[in-house]
């Protein structure tokens, strides 16, 4: 890795990192846990379609472990990484089947995927079926939140290539 490449990802991981750190200083307007608008997801998407998969799971894995350092939880940690890592693979599958103009249905994907793995680290963590109760609300909350997180992710994009 070059000194450029590592700079830029360091970069890209704070960026990251500042969103995730923000975001959770925003109270949540539902009362229902793992409801969030995940914006650092835009600063991986955006890696996934310009620096490619290597890249992405770096800054991811980079953020993952820094935010819960920060947090203070290492709880966060599980969630995150389960979630972080099956939305990365959701972007690094659909980025191959859909356009550039297509970027938020990656993200819509990718942030259902995250709930998807939260759940599934919830199941493993407290041995019960009854947390998997809450994932019809965090598909919805992760269409919008996807929805808005890929909008944004594809604004950056355009203005990259233009």
């Amino acid at each position: 890795m070059t000194a450029r490449r590592l700079t830029r990802d360091a970069l890209l991981t704070a960026v990251a990192l500042i969103l995730f750190t923000v975001e959770a200083q925003i109270p949540v307007p539902v009362p229902i846990p793992g409801v969030k608008l995940g914006l650092a997801n835009i600063v991986n998407v955006w890696a996934v379609c310009t620096l490619g998969a290597w890249d992405a799971l770096c800054i991811l894995l980079c953020r993952i472990a820094l935010g819960a350092f920060f947090a203070g939880n290492l709880m966060v940690l599980f969630y995150s990484l389960a979630g972080g890592l099956l939305s990365l693979c959701a972007l690094l599958l659909l980025r191959r089947v859909t356009t550039p103009r297509q970027v938020w249905v990656c993200a819509v994907f990718a942030a259902i995927a995250h709930n998807a793995g939260q759940i599934a680290a919830a199941v493993w963590i407290t041995r019960s079926l009854a947390v998997l109760a809450y994932f019809p609300f965090l598909t919805i909350s992760g269409i919008i939140a996807g929805f808005f997180t890929g909008l944004c992710a594809q604004y950056l994009l355009s203005r990259r290539l233009s």
